[in-house]
């Protein structure tokens, strides 16, 4: 009984919390459909021109495709460089691990400008900065380290005694590979897919120093910004808030689903 009190302050914490961080988010998606151009209260009339106008936008569009086309093609490279990395440290032991792991997942940790401006000096070696494919290579460098950590996560849950017995049956590397190491990492390779595709396409400072005039939907939005208060900026931000979240949920649900199916069985 004596802990009831804390419960719910606990419970009441959790409230402000969640209200802090999903209020400005709440915001923005209500003023998006505000009839007035600046974002106060009361709210004007209810209107559908800011989405219609960022529709209808000369530079969304493109940037739109670029955003898809960075974020599926980030996606499979840093899942598949991840799921790659993350066997290695499952399967094999080898001088230096320790280093392989703390290197592998060092790029997040990288402060988002310093990472910017020492891929921006990289890729201008080869000329090949302000390229599309530029912004895919910046952007893999920068998720691949949670593909490897999701996957990572997901080959420690699997029995160690699986690999040795296909092997003992007579089947192959490749074929306990597709037959068993994928079917089982299927649901962290998803997820791996899904959260990198959102970081990707929500990431703005290495976007904005490598794309050159290939922008992305956050350099555009920070465009419009420039100077002016546009409220089609709401708009835009509200349906690349809704493709995120639903990415990450996605994901989060997979990844969960599996751990907690994995404890049930155990």
């Amino acid at each position: 009984m004596s802990l009831a009190p804390t419960r719910i302050l606990l419970r009441i914490y959790i409230g402000i919390l969640f209200l802090f961080v999903f209020a400005p988010i709440i915001a923005s998606f209500v003023f998006s459909f505000n009839s007035d151009r600046f974002p106060t209260i009361p709210l004007g009339g209810f209107t559908t021109h800011w989405y219609e106008k960022a529709f209808f936008n000369a530079e969304l569009l493109p940037a739109a495709l670029n955003s898809l086309t960075v974020a599926l093609s980030t996606a499979l490279l840093s899942t598949f460089i991840g799921f790659t990395a993350a066997y290695t440290d499952y399967r094999y032991q080898f001088f230096g691990k320790t280093g392989f792991l703390i290197l592998g997942l060092l790029p997040p940790t990288i402060p988002l400008i310093i990472m910017a401006l020492a891929m921006l000096g990289w890729l201008s070696n080869f000329h090949a900065s302000g390229m599309v494919v530029s912004i895919v290579i910046a952007h893999t460098v920068l998720c691949a380290p949670f593909a490897m950590a999701i996957i990572r996560l997901r080959l420690h849950q699997m029995d160690p005694n699986l690999e040795p017995a296909a092997h003992n049956l007579g089947a192959s590397e490749w074929v306990t590979m597709l037959n068993i190491i994928i079917p089982f990492t299927r649901p962290s390779i998803i997820a791996a897919l899904c959260l990198t595709a959102a970081v990707s396409f929500d990431e703005f400072a290495v976007s904005w120093f490598v794309s050159g005039l290939n922008k992305t939907i956050p350099v555009v939005i920070l465009e419009i910004l420039t100077g002016n208060i546009d409220p089609q900026v709401n708009a835009i931000g509200s349906v690349v808030l809704l493709v995120s979240i639903a990415l990450v949920v996605i994901a989060q649900s997979l990844v969960m689903g599996r751990t907690r199916s994995t404890g049930t069985a155990s």
